[in-house]
């Protein structure tokens, strides 16, 4: 397998730490609303990468953390928490907050078919772990105390910069670094790893005790900063040096720079040795915007119909290092696209035969040549047109869709289901059709619990009624 290694700028060959296995990190959501489709992009992504190394037979230890608490409006470590953004808004507890919106997410990836992770931790879960990995920074002197907050000193390390390549001043620029708030703070790039309850956030929600002390707070009460939160639960999760650990390109040049910082410098280890980045996701070719009204949730994309795999489908479609353009178009062409291929799969029977070799060795060798879905997706479309037998065919495609995660021979059963149903079914249909053109929705009701009862489900669709058996 080949990736492309952020920090070196190139594609290697993957050598895991320890052969056969791989720990796989990747920085979550903060669970203070509902993630957005860009958000669920790097969920599918992620899965895709998870799943390409369960089908080339490693065993996987992937952890994908949820932030629920220390997560700053700005990444530089000024502005409001975001959890408690959550809470001002919806008058709900940090934890309700954080379950409520943790479910919303964990429900979409179930529609989107994302298997899931070996570990999903809470930050605030690990506080204990957070604090003894502050305490060696401050042991070791890469770290010091202000009366507002413990930071890290940038200037003890050489290669801060590593990941990102920019010169220091590029580096934070744009990073929401705003006016410094505390004055005794050495250097404007210094980050908090432990913020006191005190300053602008002495009337801070959820804090903790500490071992820490500032003339300011009692207890060294506190929460920890945001970068050193990945730190300590990949630490002991997944332990000092991890194989992969994937985010967003936004966190090059800020958050996995100051984690690999932090880590490096507690344990004296390389912190990863191939970072992943999935580019954003664009909405009509510009940056989603809850005020424009195009920050999208899965909600939407269900509202108006959509199957959810077809917006996974639409996002199989790019390269996870490129730009993807969404659109309403854009997920209608692929909802076409995946209906019209799985209508070819079922075309081809129930009885699947032999797994091809050639193009298993072909789709294998996409897939593991940094995770090329599009070309993946391409050699679907080159077997079906083949001269092989289809029962060879279903085969091997349904051995791809463990990677693609498509669900291919549950929704091509839905439509065998769908081609074969039977007559007093088909008369009740009919007869709830009269009742919805009447307006009678009390019989239409009724009539649709009776074919329930009788072991299929009906759907009323822009196209019409749809029936399925259950």
């Amino acid at each position: 397998m080949e990736l492309f290694n952020t920090l070196t700028k190139q594609k290697e060959k993957f050598k895991p730490i320890k052969e056969g296995e791989v720990l796989f990190y990747q920085c979550g959501p903060t669970v203070y609303s509902t993630q957005h489709i860009g958000n669920l992009r790097a969920a599918v992504l992620a899965d895709i990468i998870y799943r390409t190394f369960l089908y080339n037979n490693y065993k996987v230890k992937f952890a994908r953390n949820y932030t629920d608490v220390g997560h700053l409006v700005s990444d530089g470590d000024t502005g409001e928490d975001k959890m408690e953004k959550g809470v001002k808004r919806e008058g709900l507890s940090p934890t309700q907050i954080a379950d409520k919106y943790i479910n919303i997410y964990e429900d979409d990836n179930k529609d989107l078919n994302n298997l899931v992770p070996t570990y999903q931790p809470r930050a605030t879960e690990y506080v204990k772990e957070m604090q003894a990995m502050v305490q060696v920074l401050l042991d070791k002197g890469f770290a010091y105390t202000t009366p507002l907050a413990i930071y890290f000193d940038i200037s003890k390390i050489k290669d801060y910069t590593k990941l990102s390549g920019q010169n220091l001043e590029e580096n934070r620029s744009g990073a929401g670094i705003g006016e410094v708030g505390d004055p005794e703070k050495k250097n404007s790039a210094d980050f908090a790893i432990w913020f006191f309850r005190a300053g602008t956030h002495e009337k801070a929600i959820q804090y903790w005790p500490s071992p820490f002390t500032s003339p300011l707070v009692e207890n060294g009460n506190g929460f920890p900063g945001w970068h050193i939160e990945c730190s300590a639960m990949s630490k002991v999760l997944l332990g000092d040096t991890l194989d992969i650990h994937m985010g967003g390109i936004e966190h090059v040049p800020v958050h996995h720079t100051n984690e690999i910082a932090q880590s490096e410098s507690a344990n004296n280890k390389p912190f990863v040795n191939y970072w992943l980045h999935n580019e954003h996701l664009l909405v009509n070719n510009g940056k989603m915007s809850k005020s424009e009204g195009t920050s999208y949730i899965l909600a939407d994309i269900k509202e108006k119909g959509f199957n959810p795999l077809a917006l996974r489908y639409f996002f199989l479609q790019a390269h996870y290092r490129s730009k993807q353009n969404f659109t309403w178009e854009a997920l209608q062409a692929a909802q076409t696209g995946l209906d019209r291929l799985i209508g070819n799969i079922s075309a081809l029977g129930n009885s699947a035969g032999q797994i091809n070799d050639i193009y298993k060795k072909e789709f294998t060798e996409s897939i593991s040549d940094d995770f090329n879905t599009p070309q993946a997706l391409a050699i679907i479309q080159k077997l079906l047109k083949s001269d092989l037998l289809d029962s060879d065919k279903l085969a091997t495609i349904l051995d791809f869709d463990k990677v693609l995660g498509l669900d291919f021979e549950k929704n091509a059963q839905k439509i065998k289901d769908m081609a074969v149903i039977p007559e007093n079914i088909q008369k009740i249909k009919e007869e709830r059709e009269t009742a919805r053109q009447n307006k009678d929705w009390k019989q239409a009701d009724e009539l649709r619990d009776k074919i329930l009862a009788l072991g299929y489900e009906i759907k009323d669709t822009e196209k019409g009624q749809e029936i399925i058996k259950k």
